[in-house]
């Protein structure tokens, strides 16, 4: 048996090249991978070469090292099982669930530390949503939504889908999203929101009056997007920006509305915490919050595709010519049983 990992070797392009199966060091496991996930949002702009050449993968994320040179490996919500543990590791890790941080591959080796055991009553489909709702998670801490509030979300992909799903469970006045996807929009009201409206649809000006929005989020990957948030929002609203654009730009026009109506941008990035929160709050306690929402979202739901990993390449395919076809998709490696 060889190991299989996915390279991205030039815009449009990756590949699954095999390798001996590593084994485990003395103070590490072997992870053997069931499911990953691809993000729709960050991967689909490296797949098409989006990226920033300059810019480290994550600086946070240990198996992500090195920047945006050809070829290289990435991905970052994997699940799967301890299949062995070095000589100096707790022999209570074999056979346990993990979750990973780590790029798409069959099987790879790991510290203890940085796996996180799954809880027994969830399931692999859900837990491979971790990165993603824990993204949501952060977005609503850094909205701070309030009681009676009028929010409008921009982008119903996954991380939009999920955002709207805990916004759904506060005590809001409205809760808009805006997609140019049909299939997005009638899903995101099975989620909660009290309408969903294309970006052109004329009647999206009217939905809140001359007020506007007290809250709104831009999570469409459009920087158009962005200029909309920026009319649409009441006076001194918030406009949490959690896009991701890569190169491409953003040009915003902060010389009418922005300027007289004292809006605020805030930057949202789920790799830290509010300092204003981190007092208080660490990523321990905000993972305790993320895995109480995925028992109660199942987003599991959101799944609409499976991909065996040998055809990879369809996957990101997919992304990037058919998205009006897909919301989530996850490349499988074998079977649970």
């Amino acid at each position: 048996m060889k190991r299989l990992s996915l390279f991205f070797t030039a815009p449009r392009r990756v590949a699954v090249e095999t390798a001996p199966i590593p084994a485990p060091a003395h103070r590490q496991v072997l992870v053997k991978t069931w499911l990953s996930a691809i993000s729709p949002g960050t991967e689909t702009l490296i797949y098409r070469g989006q990226f920033p050449p300059d810019m480290a993968l994550d600086e946070n994320i240990e198996s992500l090292a090195g920047d945006f040179r050809y070829p290289f490996k990435y991905g970052y919500s994997l699940v799967g099982q301890v299949q062995a543990v070095g000589a100096e590791v707790d022999p209570a890790w074999q056979g346990r669930r993990v979750f990973a941080f780590h790029p798409h591959e069959s099987h790879f080796v790991a510290a203890p530390d940085t796996l996180i055991p799954l809880p027994t009553d969830i399931a692999f489909e859900d837990a491979v949503f971790l990165p993603n709702l824990e993204t949501a998670v952060n977005l609503v801490m850094d909205g701070r939504p309030m009681l009676g509030e009028r929010v409008l979300v921009w982008g119903q992909g996954v991380v939009g889908l999920l955002t709207t799903a805990l916004l759904a469970r506060f005590p809001l006045e409205k809760l808009v999203t805006v997609d140019r996807l049909t299939a997005r929009r009638e899903l995101s009201q099975k989620l909660g929101a009290h309408l969903s409206l294309a970006p052109e649809d004329e009647t999206l000006v009217q939905i809140f009056g001359p007020t506007g929005p007290d809250l709104s989020y831009e999570l469409s990957g459009s920087p158009a997007a962005l200029n909309q948030a920026i009319e649409q929002a009441g006076f001194a609203g918030r406009i949490v920006v959690g896009s991701w654009y890569g190169r491409k730009q953003a040009t915003l026009n902060l010389g009418g509305r922005f300027h007289r109506a004292r809006l605020r941008l805030i930057s949202s990035q789920v790799s830290t915490i509010d300092p204003t929160l981190s007092g208080r709050w660490d990523k321990a306690r905000r993972f305790k919050v993320v895995w109480q929402m995925l028992r109660l979202l199942k987003p599991s739901r959101l799944i609409t595709h499976r991909i065996p990993f040998a055809e990879a390449a369809a996957a990101y395919q997919l992304y990037d010519e058919q998205p009006d076809d897909v919301i989530q998709t996850v490349l499988t490696y074998q079977s649970s049983t």
